[in-house]
């Protein structure tokens, strides 16, 4: 009041125009001895919103690494648009010098006639293409590092496949079997010494754990306590499925348990979908903070059912030398109805997991099975591939995946 009472008293004979005039032309002029001071400001301010920018741009681009945007996804898809093609520089190392492989994937050591299911390469439609695999790269850029596989048989089918590739890039490195005899007593490993690289194979049929207790052996879904042999890997190769419909004789567990509730049976869809979500959250729960790359195998295909490619449902894998014949309307026995369950549930994890859908491009190949030349240990197998063969494709795209930038 003090303050308008004097301007009041200094000039009671001005209007209120004339007020209103004078203050605009004094905030003008003081608008003009700051304009310098206003500039310095906005220009401070705008570069301090470039960098949040540019920093949030690195932040997403980080958390978004190995899941290619929407856009690149539909140009090059390394996994469901492609053909086989005969290459004959195939297959990329002679089995018969390889000392990794195991009696029921070395069909060659067990007298297959045919060599035709060794030419066939994977080429994915254009623009996509894939690098041609070179091992010493891969032992150099893992040089220190700890590879783990970690599932069923066919992640066994893989680790051993990828083996023998290194060792056909490095035939005179010294290697160092874990244990020696070879016998997967939960886990085994294969050193090579020179490169300090370790690739292991860590046997799980379900990931969740499987317990004996009083009662029987009970299929826990929602523990992995032998995660814990997990960790430290630098590199973690996943897969699960295979086991999960088994009944009867084979079926390994008595009873399913998921907190307290203890079942003898479970729909067996719904009991992978719930171990699954179980192994999400280990994930996401150890890994976050870690630089391990994770990756999950696509579902493996069997086939013991003619009509699945098209022909009597009697037919089998038994006797074939060549894939199904690619049509537009992709394989004739559709997609597995897991493998969508596998997507979503990677979709929803913090941690980045690579999806290695090797699912489509596997059930083209009903040729490339053990069969009978497996030493008598699966019998007439349709389910594990023979090594050399089809699993080098898959351990070529795991090279693409982990050598890509994109």
């Amino acid at each position: 009041m003090r303050q308008e009472e004097s301007v009041d008293h200094k000039h009671g004979a001005e209007t209120d125009d004339s007020i209103r005039i004078r203050c605009a032309s004094r905030l003008r002029r003081r608008m003009r001895s700051r304009g310098g001071v206003f500039a310095a400001v906005l220009v401070v301010f705008l570069l301090v919103c470039t960098v949040a920018a540019a920093a949030a741009a690195i932040t997403i681009s980080r958390k978004q690494q190995h899941r290619p945007s929407a856009s690149a996804a539909r140009l090059c898809d390394m996994f469901a648009a492609g053909s086989w093609v005969v290459d004959e520089s195939y297959p990329l190392y002679d089995s018969t010098t390889c000392p990794f492989i195991r009696s029921e994937f070395d069909c060659s050591r067990y007298g297959r006639p045919d060599k035709q299911y060794l030419k066939y390469r994977w080429q994915p439609t254009p623009p996509c293409s894939l690098p041609r695999f070179d091992g010493l790269t891969l032992l150099r850029m893992w040089s220190g590092k700890k590879v783990m596989f970690v599932g069923d048989s066919l992640a066994l089918n893989q680790y051993e496949s990828l083996l023998c590739m290194l060792h056909a890039a490095a035939p005179n490195a010294r290697t160092t079997l874990s244990p020696a005899s070879g016998k997967i007593d939960s886990s085994t490993s294969v050193r090579f010494e020179e490169y300090n690289v370790t690739v292991t194979y860590y046997l799980t049929h379900y990931l969740v754990d499987l317990v004996t207790e009083k009662a029987g052996r009970v299929l826990k879904l929602d523990a992995i306590d032998q995660g814990r042999d997990w960790l430290g890997a630098d590199v973690l190769v996943f897969d699960s499925w295979h086991w999960w419909p088994r009944s009867g004789p084979t079926q390994p567990w008595d009873y399913i348990q998921e907190g307290n509730m203890v079942l003898k049976d479970m729909d067996r869809t719904q009991a992978f979908t719930k171990a699954l979500n179980t192994w999400a959250r280990w994930v996401d729960a150890n890994l976050v903070q870690t630089n391990t790359r994770v990756f999950f195998q696509g579902i493996s295909p069997s086939h013991y059912r003619g009509l699945d490619w098209g022909v009597s449902a009697r037919k089998s894998c038994m006797g074939e030398t060549q894939p199904v014949n690619q049509t537009a309307a992709g394989y004739p026995g559709g997609p597995i109805p897991q493998q969508a369950i596998l997507r979503s549930v990677l979709a929803g994890m913090q941690k980045p997991v690579y999806l290695l859908d090797f699912t489509y491009l596997s059930q083209l190949r009903k040729d490339a099975h053990p069969t009978k030349y497996n030493g008598g240990i699966f019998g007439e197998d349709c389910t594990h591939w023979c090594i050399a063969g089809l699993p080098d494709t898959w351990n070529v795209l795991f090279y693409a995946a982990l050598t890509s930038r994109q």
